[in-house]
């Protein structure tokens, strides 16, 4: 799967863009102000409500984990993904990483996930609410999927993001694959993060970077988005699963820490 600062929060470590710009000390010191923070804050809201009014969108990502092992040695994992967001219920993400190669549909009714391990197709599908969002918290809580970059596509993600936020910064400007983004940084009590944003009408996400307070070694995971298309064509029929000849039917695994799963290695 992927990382999320809800999932980094559960101190759970799941599986599942590039000039930067630096500035001295005293510019960073400087930045931490109340007025910067305010500033930070207000620049995450407005790229949520902008991306909260987008009816529909296609994006690329490019994702980074780091796993520490007991020897404290960092291992670093890769994944490409696409997705396809109509909203209020329709999603579509396509994986691959070293680990897995995986898709996961959302059509408003149920949501399935699509792998291939060992060249055998297998599939699980569970019923979903009505909404993206009501989705996304689905697969989350209930089923331990988290789509590619997730707690950006929720009409409400400044809440998300916000919400065990210290204090912000706006650091300064940075170019991320070419676009010039306004880099801000924050502070938690379980995750800091950074976020660089699209300057000018489209407050887009470029990158993010997420680090883990409170796991050992302090791992990262780092997520860049490009190829953003703000009025791609989506049939409907492209949300919707249609199991491949010899597809097997599985079942969803319980959430690690589920009562479901209490008792089980």
């Amino acid at each position: 799967m992927t990382w999320s600062l809800n999932k980094l929060k559960t101190g759970v470590l799941v599986l599942s863009l590039a000039s930067v710009t630096c500035f001295p000390g005293p510019v960073v010191a400087q930045g931490a102000s109340p007025s910067s923070d305010a500033q930070a804050r207000t620049a995450v809201r407005q790229m949520s409500d902008f991306m909260a009014r987008q009816k529909s969108f296609t994006l690329k990502t490019d994702s980074s984990i780091e796993v520490v092992l007991k020897n404290g040695q960092k291992l670093q994992f890769d994944q490409a993904a696409e997705l396809a967001v109509a909203r209020p219920d329709k999603l579509r993400a396509a994986r691959v990483g070293d680990e897995l190669r995986q898709e996961m549909f959302y059509d408003g009714k149920a949501i399935t996930v699509f792998s291939q391990a060992g060249g055998v197709p297998y599939f699980a599908t569970a019923s979903a609410p009505p909404t993206l969002e009501g989705a996304l918290d689905l697969a989350r809580e209930s089923l331990d999927v988290i789509a590619p970059a997730g707690d950006l596509l929720y009409a409400n993600a400044a809440d998300i993001l916000m919400e065990d936020v210290i204090s912000g910064m706006v650091v300064g400007y940075s170019t991320i694959g070419g676009v010039r983004c306004k880099h801000l940084a924050f502070q938690g009590n379980q995750v800091d993060w950074q976020l660089w944003i699209e300057d000018g009408p489209r407050p887009l996400p470029c990158k993010m970077v997420i680090t883990s307070k409170l796991q050992a070694g302090q791992p990262q995971f780092v997520v860049r988005t490009k190829d953003w298309n703000l009025a791609p064509k989506l049939a409907a029929e492209s949300f919707r699963f249609t199991p491949p000849k010899g597809a097997i039917k599985v079942d969803f695994l319980p959430p690690a820490g589920s009562k479901a799963g209490e008792g089980k290695q």
